[in-house]
């Protein structure tokens, strides 16, 4: 990473969060943008050469270090190591910002990456501490709400200051993401090596006893910590009218993935901000079926993107979003994946080009209508 440095970065087209500059420079001072303009360039800079300006990127919720932490079923790789491979990874792409989504839960018979957010965290704040990051890291705990250890697993986290978001997660067979019980078989049977049916039978009785069980009491207590210590909540792949009054009851701030229209609608009446998946974008629909995020986009029910386990997804999803949903221009679609989501978890310091923010920057190439990060900046720092 190279020290700070006052720059000037011309001859750009700069995307702030309600307007393009076609032809634009801005200065950078002790971290901070401190002058933005379209006319009377100052000497020297460095040239865009027409290139796309904007915000450092922001990621609420992608599990993708898991990817990197566990590489192959059965193997665990150096947890610094994987941070590091992890974080390079998200810089390239121009994410500045992170909430990395740790699983706050233990499954018997798991196979997955669950049981290690202790782990992973302490891992995160080795590498941070170190200096080895190019990204700015925070924690999103996923707490799986009927685990039977859930409560006590937060409990450990919680007191954590880089704690940005707690999601409320639900994977019992037969509701929300999977009401079609076959598509979780298809899902863990796809998935690594593959489940057995008879190995899926045990499971899914032990995630329905676990719910039956444990489910209500964890609710009440994950819901209470986020409020006392002023996290704010994601709802997860609300469904139905049920869903919805849950997440306004317990005052979620973000509902990530909804799987239907008639959910989403109802969720962004409430004041809701409504997250769905890059992935979701670029593919033109849900790889599970549900609602597609572009037609939430065409229906101004999309607020913030998330790479959720593509982390390229990210900015290529935002920049499609004005050729599939005429009504979104490009500041608009840029604001899903930066100031939005900043605003969404309390980072107002970020997110936008603007005179007196963090000079988190990218600089974006754009070729077959596939966007290249050629630069990227943290706090005026050349990360990337």
């Amino acid at each position: 990473m190279t020290t700070t440095s006052d720059f000037i970065l011309r001859n750009a087209r700069i995307v702030l969060a309600d307007r393009v500059i076609e032809h634009g420079w801005l200065a950078v001072a002790d971290g901070r943008i401190a002058e933005i303009g379209d006319s009377g360039v100052p000497a020297g800079g460095l040239d865009m050469g027409g290139d796309l300006v904007i915000p450092g990127l922001i990621e609420l919720h992608t599990d993708h270090l898991e990817a990197h932490y566990m590489p192959r079923p059965k193997v665990q790789w150096n947890p610094v190591a994987a941070v590091v491979s992890y974080d390079g990874q998200l810089a390239t792409c121009g994410i500045t910002t992170v909430l990395d989504s740790l699983r706050v839960w233990r499954e018997e018979g798991a196979e997955d990456v669950d049981g290690q957010a202790i782990v992973l965290a302490g891992a995160i704040s080795a590498a941070r501490d170190a200096g080895l990051l190019r990204a700015d890291h925070f924690l999103h705990l996923r707490c799986e709400i009927p685990m039977p250890n859930v409560v006590d697993e937060a409990k450990e986290l919680i007191d954590r200051p880089d704690i940005r978001l707690m999601s409320l997660m639900d994977h019992t067979p037969g509701q929300r993401q999977f009401r079609d019980e076959e598509k979780l078989r298809d899902y863990y049977r796809g998935k690594g090596a593959g489940m057995t049916d008879a190995e899926l039978d045990v499971m899914f009785a032990r995630r329905l006893y676990c719910k039956e069980n444990y489910a209500d009491a964890n609710m009440r207590a994950i819901v209470a910590l986020a409020h006392q210590h002023a996290i704010p909540l994601a709802s997860h792949d609300d469904t139905t009218e049920e869903n919805v009054v849950e997440a306004i009851r317990d005052k979620v701030a973000v509902a990530e993935f909804p799987t239907t229209l008639e959910a989403a609608r109802r969720l962004h009446e409430a004041g809701i901000d409504i997250l769905m998946g890059a992935p979701n974008v670029v593919r033109g629909g849900s790889h599970s079926g549900n609602i597609a995020a572009i037609d939430l986009a065409r229906e101004g029910l999309l607020d913030i993107l998330s790479s959720d386990y593509i982390p390229s997804s990210l900015l290529m999803a935002a920049l499609q979003l004005p050729l599939r949903a005429p009504a979104i221009d490009l500041p608009a679609a840029v604001r899903t994946v930066t100031k939005a989501p900043a605003e969404a978890v309390g980072l107002p310091d970020r997110g936008e080009i603007a005179v007196g923010k963090r000079a988190d920057l990218i600089r974006v190439h754009v070729a077959h209508d596939v966007p290249a990060v050629r630069s990227v900046w943290r706090e005026g720092h050349r990360v990337a």
